[in-house]
């Protein structure tokens, strides 16, 4: 009640308005009452709310439909244990639509109307940097459980997913020291395309490679007869892509009949997503190498549980990819921290985040690094053959995304940033 106000009242009127106010507030705390996180306190009954922000239509739907189960399957294997901090975990989860302007949309409601807890969400790194700055002035915790190009530092964001340190590194050494020096890139034309293959002439240079042709294609394009044309005449040793959403998949069925035989693909992206050595006839994705922290046919004890149980609760999903997997991880990693903190007041449950949370994931032993906010994480090399048969002839284990402290400076624990960063910089 403000001062002006209470000028106009009466004593008695002032009085008996003070008390209704103090009797509306009294009844108000022993209510049902809004979300925890309005007040940081944990006193209530109420669910806490879990925002997950994943394309279910659109462009992105194969992966994004994978994520959102995943959140589900995490969330339910948490409420049927007793829940989180003795409450139940509740959805909310809005569809994108594979648009970057509904991302924005949805991200306000799920903070300022549904006063959620946490944002799980974002495929593309262009959706994670269309939300990224609201979550950064609500003071929101972000999991951007994704694979991607690396090099965000922020303190309110954490990136369960593979990053060029985990990826980028083991493949193209790999690579150069199976095929030999010579790459050519093929990249979708925004960020995560033109860093990670920033990335890939990095890593190639380090270890004696070299870039002999580098391409960026709008995410628009479907027809790669051109591009075809420019690879047979350079006659790489490697041909890296770095290919997203449906329109550039077109990409391999066009390779494939185009009579090129022999040559290695080399992929942070493929197979591990979008499924293409399922969703396309051999031998389009013949001798492609995928680096990836979870794949569907991963025969490791931890890897075989987790299909078996969500083969269980979605047996019409098409593929279980990494995203999947690091989705799942991401909700179980934050869930270990709310229970480490015993709230889920965002500063608590970020100092307990940084304290080096480890969870045991489909992919193996997972933990986040306090430093960069990012997660260590086992490595699989992934091949297709001829018929699509999928191995794993090379595994790097606990692989840390060091590359922002090390080469940086970053250290989230002792300083807040905001910002993303390239090899590029200066």
């Amino acid at each position: 009640m403000t001062h002006s106000y209470r000028k106009l009242l009466k004593p008695k009127t002032f009085i008996s308005a003070a008390l209704v106010l103090c009797m509306s507030m009294l009844a108000a705390c022993g209510s049902s009452s809004p979300s925890s996180s309005d007040f940081g306190s944990d006193a209530s009954n109420s669910p806490i709310k879990l925002g997950v922000l994943e394309d279910r239509s659109g462009d992105f739907a194969l992966v994004g439909m994978q994520k959102y189960h995943a959140a589900e399957l995490a969330v339910d294997e948490i409420n049927k244990s007793g829940g989180l901090l003795g409450r139940q975990i509740e959805i909310v989860a809005p569809d994108t639509q594979s648009d970057n302007q509904r991302y924005q949309e949805m991200a306000r409601k799920l903070i300022l109307e549904d006063k959620v807890d946490v944002v799980m969400g974002g495929y593309t790194s262009a959706s994670r940097e269309a939300i990224r700055p609201i979550m950064e002035q609500n003071k929101m915790l972000y999991f951007y459980n994704n694979q991607y190009e690396g090099g965000v530092a922020s303190k309110y964001t954490f990136a369960t997913g593979a990053v060029p340190e985990h990826q980028v590194v083991t493949l193209i050494k790999s690579m150069i020291k199976k095929y030999g020096p010579n790459i050519y890139t093929i990249a979708a034309d925004y960020n995560f395309g033109q860093i990670t293959a920033q990335w890939v002439k990095k890593t190639a240079e380090e270890n004696g490679g070299k870039i002999i042709g580098e391409e960026f294609i709008p995410l628009s394009v479907s027809q790669f007869s051109s591009t075809i044309s420019k690879i047979q005449q350079a006659k790489p040793d490697v041909l890296v892509t770095l290919l997203v959403g449906v329109p550039q998949s077109s990409f391999y069925e066009q390779w494939s009949k185009s009579g090129i035989k022999g040559l290695p693909m080399a992929t942070t992206v493929n197979m591990a997503q979008a499924y293409e050595h399922k969703r396309f006839k051999p031998p389009a994705l013949a001798n492609m190498y995928v680096t990836a922290t979870f794949m569907e046919e991963l025969e490791t004890p931890e890897a075989k549980a987790f299909v078996k149980k969500w083969r269980e609760k979605f047996p019409d999903e098409p593929y279980i990819g990494m995203e999947a997997e690091a989705q799942y991880t991401g909700v179980y990693l934050w869930a270990e921290a709310v229970k480490k903190a015993g709230t889920v007041e965002k500063e608590a449950v970020i100092k307990a985040l940084e304290s080096g949370i480890s969870v045991d994931s489909p992919s193996g032993k997972t933990t986040i690094d306090p430093k960069t906010h990012h997660a260590i994480k086992n490595v699989y090399l992934a091949h297709a053959d001829e018929n699509h048969k999928i191995t794993f002839p090379e595994t790097f284990e606990n692989v840390v995304p060091d590359w922002l402290s090390k080469e940086k400076g970053v250290d989230l624990t002792t300083k807040a940033d905001n910002k993303q960063y390239t090899p590029l910089d200066k």
